[in-house]
């Protein structure tokens, strides 16, 4: 059973895109008492983040904007150069990354949902120029076949892999069946080379079944990570009703959607258990009720020396962090940190701090560190 570890304090609400000055408050964990700061406010339903060597963040802003927040928190004006974006529902501009060779050719890559007769999501990338200003030369580099109708299920997360390979994660725009469907992209997690290339070792290449694709019948990935030990993919999808997931992707599996699944449909519907089809990949751990994963990083820092290793997931509906104790493959143990906010991605900033990004129309970025003795 997850342990909910209730706030003490509600933060203050806000508006404009400045420094926040909000006073810190605490909450318990398993570990002694973390300190939740207000780092920076103001921030449009913010949706990813990933940190500059200068030690700024990047930080998305799903209705079109990405921006870029000082090292004292403060927000930036829009950054120029980003591409227009399909901002309704749970599209818009999505996810944020670094190029591995950033310090020489100061690549971004951008994830975002794109009309195209239909709705879709798409991967580009530009050069953030020396003043992060703007990106320029941005250009599109993946696809999401097919574009369909609706507005839910875009994914997506990318994660570039230590061997330079980049990682994108892809909801099944609410088209359950086309999951299972290796020919397309809805469902699946695709693995791509930097300019968009397709990597000859893909597990589809040359079969049937489409070349980007590194494995399918997922759901909704939202949040993705790489172990920092073995460089190998973990992954966490939301579920219908109960029945998230958390998955290490191995080439060329089907994961089940929507054949199997530990939740069940909206309707109430039942969905056989994956232990009744083994022909499918099986899942490492699963949380009903949900906990709606969504961003999430593997704790390596040193301000938090006993969540070395740990697994760290925004939550949605649990709205919160939850830390996951991981041993090997397998879960050791979980609690909630309980942030009263709609977490919708989890970054480790330089100096071992976890930041932590709500998903408000007045989202803000909170600061957990440990709190000071008394």
């Amino acid at each position: 059973m997850l342990r909910i570890l209730i706030a003490s304090s509600f933060l203050l609400a806000f508006s404009a895109p400045t420094l926040a000055q909000a006073p810190s408050r605490s909450i318990e964990s398993e570990t002694g008492r973390i300190a939740i700061e207000t780092f920076a406010e103001g921030l449009e339903h913010p949706w990813g983040a990933t940190y500059l060597p200068d030690g700024a963040l990047l930080v998305t802003e799903r209705p079109g904007r990405l921006r870029l927040v000082s090292t004292d928190g403060a927000v930036s004006d829009p950054i120029g150069g980003v591409p227009d974006v399909v901002a309704g529902g749970q599209g818009g501009l999505l996810d944020v990354a670094l190029d591995p060779d950033f310090a020489n050719n100061r690549m971004v890559y951008l994830s975002y949902s794109e009309e195209r007769g239909g709705a879709a999501t798409s991967v580009g990338r530009g050069r953030l120029n020396e003043n992060e200003s703007a990106l320029s030369d941005f250009e599109v580099i993946f696809r999401q076949e097919p574009a369909v109708s609706g507005q839910n299920h875009y994914g997506s997360r990318l994660v570039f892999a230590p061997d330079g390979k980049l990682f994108v994660t892809l909801g099944e725009r609410f088209k359950m069946r086309q999951a299972q469907d290796a020919n397309n992209h809805l469902g699946t997690i695709v693995r791509i080379n930097p300019d968009g290339s397709v990597p000859d070792d893909n597990p589809f290449v040359g079969k049937d079944g489409a070349d980007e694709i590194w494995s399918y019948g997922h759901r909704n990935v939202q949040s993705a990570a790489i172990h920092p030990e073995t460089g190998v993919l973990w992954a966490a999808e939301l579920g219908p009703r109960g029945g998230d997931e958390l998955n290490i992707p191995e080439a060329g599996r089907n994961y089940g959607w929507p054949v199997v699944s530990w939740g069940r449909h909206y309707s109430g519907e039942r969905i056989p258990d994956p232990s009744t089809r083994p022909e499918f990949a099986g899942t490492i751990h699963s949380w009903t009720p949900v906990i709606s994963p969504s961003g999430m990083t593997f704790y390596t820092g040193g301000m938090f020396a006993d969540w070395r290793g740990d697994l760290l997931i925004g939550g949605l509906s649990a709205e919160g962090i939850i830390r996951v104790r991981i041993d090997g493959e397998q879960v050791a143990g979980e609690e909630v940190l309980a942030l009263g906010r709609r977490i919708r991605d989890v970054v480790q900033a330089p100096d071992g701090a976890v930041m932590a990004l709500t998903d408000e129309p007045a989202g803000r970025i909170l600061r957990l560190s440990p709190a000071a003795s008394q």
